[in-house]
């Protein structure tokens, strides 16, 4: 299957730059990582100036440099540009900082930045700089909407010049870790461990190791019973510690730069811990100290809860189930064991409060997950870029006693005592010809991968930074996408489920409404909605939750009178006549929103076709059919939410609306 080149795709920039920047390159540095930065320089200067730039065994008078120096400002990733009297120096200390610096000077030259007396240094915020992929071994994504996998064919690793690219794809935004199997780990994916698939794996590690990019994998925690034969997991079971310590050696022998792995455990039906009467550091840890000899890392996630929730009980809260399960431990799991924790308490919905993990663990690693596989958020159909939602959430303040104390600082490891390392995202990448179905989904791709380098760039910025990379050099189409981008995540917000109540969506699909499918299940995403308001008490007098937040947190959640509105219902259980910040009632609230939605939908499908001669046809023609079938989920939202709370309140819209 034919693929394209997402924002690698290099177009022709000649008469904006000087082009003899780009006629010589000069280094004295050898291996593959700079191999790599020298094909990536030729590919984009042939095709940006019609000509590939040639290395040459001489300091050239005007050219490229690319030296390897001493300078602890640069740490290990980081990399230094300048421009002096016609030569582009890139200095690093390490040879994947000149690479990150080659990206950063192209990414310059794609965006028709002048050269001249450039001066810059770049240096990564976050230490783990991650994508999780959910691709199982007979090539399905779970939670995937962009075809299948382009790593595994037929219970097969496959390492083609595809898997080239999406390594290139990662290095160029910065990425510098992956695991690509299914957290949920099944079948044959549970042998990834043994001679089976060492093979392969050694090549996908070669290739990612000469882009700075650590190769992970999902492991099965019931490996010793499934693979082993032994009759426990329990981890304080000496023959099941022994035979993971010898498991890990033998798969270090084989891949001896594998950067570890990731666990899912005790959650929606995945062995684990809590099976033998054991708690997570004890999972954790025992197969840290597995890993330890070979500088190995253990990511264990937090996605942990228990999903046997009776609906009729409203003491149990699912929200809070990793914080209790976690915040007790803190300080109970080894140094190579890093917790992975949602960005929300819920599951990656448009809206939430973040996870008050962050800001309370003082003494265990851990990283932020977020989701760019649009699980709840439109499926790659609907557009929906995320960047100001993460933006959102990294500018968040924890109030944990530090100066610097917002998520962004945390993850940078600049408070609570340092233990921030990094974070992760769910991909949202697959086979489909343009790696994301639709075209405009890859703008989360990118925009996560800058954010997770630089935590200081605007969404406006990182926006541009992707269309004139992506798109045909025309200000129209920078003006008009950016406005598109920027408009996506509210517009969504807008027709789907209101006030921070989340899901409210078709069961086990997760795209469009069914605002009572999860109401009585057992999965504790519940709504309440009754006769007489909506919302869950997450208060002292319910569930508690919002005690776990530091002041003046706590308090403004607390107060239905101060908590934001955004957040209104995850927090609170109101009437429908309740009368919101931005003056309107709840319900009429949510029926401007469901109508307005819609609207916005409709002018983001005009403001789309007025690019039509301005775009590659199979590029515009793609991105159409998923704005109309966008508005088609739109209005199915709007009617039914609109219809269900207007029988269900009998309150009628104060404009007169036609609601159903």
């Amino acid at each position: 299957m034919s693929w394209e080149q997402a924002w690698l795709k290099y177009q022709a920039v000649k008469g904006y730059l000087d082009e003899a920047y780009f006629k010589e390159v000069y280094t004295l540095e050898e291996g593959k990582i700079i191999e790599n930065a020298l094909a990536e320089l030729r590919l984009a200067t042939n095709k940006m100036f019609g000509a590939a730039i040639e290395r040459v065994n001489h300091l050239p008078t005007k050219g490229i440099h690319l030296s390897l120096v001493s300078k602890e400002c640069l740490a290990k990733e980081g990399f230094q540009l300048e421009e002096k009297n016609g030569l582009i120096a890139i200095m690093a200390n390490t040879q994947i900082g000149l690479l990150y610096g080659v990206y950063e000077l192209l990414r310059r030259v794609a965006c028709k930045n002048k050269m001249a007396l450039l001066s810059l240094t770049r240096v990564p915020d976050k230490e783990l700089r991650m994508l999780n992929h959910w691709d199982n071994i007979d090539g399905s994504i779970e939670r995937g909407y962009s075809g299948d996998s382009f790593f595994f064919e037929n219970k097969q690793i496959v390492v083609n010049e595809r898997t080239r690219d999406y390594a290139r794809l990662l290095a160029s935004v910065g990425i510098n870790a992956t695991v690509i199997n299914n957290v949920n780990v099944k079948q044959e994916a549970t042998e990834f461990i043994t001679n089976t698939y060492f093979e392969s794996l050694k090549k996908l590690v070669e290739l990612f190791d000469s882009y700075g990019i650590k190769l992970f994998l999902s492991l099965n925690y019931a490996a010793c019973m499934e693979l082993g034969g032994l009759k426990s997991a329990d981890p304080l079971d000496e023959t099941v510690i022994a035979w993971w310590h010898e498991r890990m050696k033998l798969v270090y022998q084989e891949l001896p730069t594998l950067g570890g792995f990731l666990v899912k455990a005790d959650s929606e039906g995945r062995p684990g811990p809590f099976t033998y009467g054991r708690n997570q550091a004890d999972g954790a840890n025992m197969l840290a100290k597995a890993i330890a000899p070979y500088n190995g890392i253990i990511i264990w996630r937090c996605f942990v809860y228990n999903c046997q929730q009776d609906w009729r009980d409203r003491t149990i809260d699912r929200a809070r189930a990793a914080y209790d399960y976690f915040y007790e431990l803190d300080g109970a799991f080894l140094d190579n064991v890093i917790l992975q924790i949602k960005n929300g308490p819920l599951d990656f919905q448009v809206r939430e409060p973040f996870m008050p993990l962050f800001g309370k663990l003082k003494k265990t690693n851990h990283i932020m997950e977020v989701q760019i596989a649009q699980e709840y958020t439109g499926q790659q159909i609907d557009l929906c870029y995320l960047i100001p939602w993460f933006k959102e959430l990294l500018d968040s303040r924890t109030y944990c006693g530090e100066e610097n104390d917002t998520i962004k600082d945390l993850l940078k490891g600049k408070c609570c005592n340092h233990f921030g390392r990094g974070i992760a995202a769910v991909a949202n990448t697959g086979n489909s010809e343009n790696w994301t179905g639709n075209d405009l989904a890859a703008a989360n791709f990118y925009g996560f991968g800058r954010l997770a380098w630089d935590s200081e760039l605007t969404s406006e910025e990182i926006a541009k930074e992707w269309i004139c990379q992506t798109f045909p050099d025309e200000e129209e189409v920078l003006d008009t996408v950016s406005r598109l981008l920027l408009m996506s995540w509210n517009t969504y917000e807008k027709y789907t489920a209101p006030l921070g109540i989340g899901f409210m969506v078709t069961p086990h699909y997760h795209y469009g409404p069914n605002i009572d499918g999860y109401e009585y299940s057992r999965w504790g995403t519940y709504h309440r909605a009754d006769h007489f308001g909506i919302g869950v008490d997450r208060t002292k007098k319910g569930t508690g939750y919002a005690s776990l937040y530091y002041p003046p947190l706590s308090q403004m959640y607390e107060n239905v009178d101060t908590c934001p509105d955004e957040l209104l219902l995850f927090f609170h259980h109101v009437s429908y006549n309740h009368i919101l910040q931005n003056k309107n009632t709840v319900i009429q609230h949510i029926y401007d929103t469901h109508f307005e939605g819609v609207k916005d939908v409709e002018r983001m499908i005009q403001m789309w076709k007025g690019l039509e001669h301005k775009l590659p046809s199979k590029e515009f023609h793609r991105v159409e059919a998923c704005f109309h079938k966008q508005l088609d989920n739109a209005k199915e939202w709007c009617d039914q939410i609109n219809s269900y709370f207007y029988r269900k309140s009998a309150i009628n819209d104060k404009r007169g609306r036609k609601i159903y």
